[in-house]
């Protein structure tokens, strides 16, 4: 049966963008003590503009007063790029890639209930798993791995195309030639 690789390989790249999870709550760790830190010099900020930038009954000087900013701005700096950094795989390669396998693992399915020719099946079956590792497979390269070399290469482009390229051959195939059920081919 054509579908089956993609079967296969959707749940095996399932498993792949699943295991981003642990990379991602680790990642957390980072965050908790940034979010922290920020906590701290912006609630001191927030202190001394309250009791009119004095501290232990001593007002405080301007160059004082700039430096607890700079630690304030600082730890917001640091926790945005934390943040950034988790969104970054939280939104690309993660529900990318959980996404790409699902629709390989239905794309496969599907396949083997159409009567069209193989050459047909095997191509559409083919452009899906080439789309799905043009698109969520470089996203994995570029923002977990650090091939920044691929931001805003054309090469990035590919995937995507491919996946809506495969979308339009299996809606057509399907519209012209589902039989509802399984066929040996």
């Amino acid at each position: 049966m054509v579908g089956k690789k993609n079967i296969v390989f959707g749940f095996a790249f399932l498993i792949f963008t699943a295991a981003l999870g642990p990379l991602m709550i680790s990642m957390y760790e980072d965050w908790g003590a940034a979010f922290g830190e920020k906590q701290n010099h912006v609630g001191r900020l927030q202190q001394l503009k309250t009791d009119s930038f004095e501290e232990d009954l001593e007002a405080l000087s301007a160059d004082q007063i700039a430096k607890a900013n700079t630690d304030g701005v600082l730890s917001l700096n640091k926790l945005i790029n934390v943040e950034t950094e988790i969104d970054m795989i939280k939104g690309g390669p993660h529900a990318h890639g959980n996404l790409e396998a699902l629709l390989n693992i239905v794309v496969g399915l599907v396949l083997c209930f159409v009567s069209a020719s193989l050459l047909v099946k095997q191509t559409i079956s083919w452009v899906f798993i080439a789309g799905t590792v043009m698109h969520s497979g470089l996203l994995y390269l570029e923002r977990v791995f650090g091939f920044t070399w691929l931001s805003g290469n054309p090469i990035m482009g590919i995937g995507p195309v491919l996946l809506l390229l495969g979308l339009l051959l299996m809606a057509l195939v399907t519209f012209k030639s589902f039989e509802g059920r399984l066929q040996d081919r």
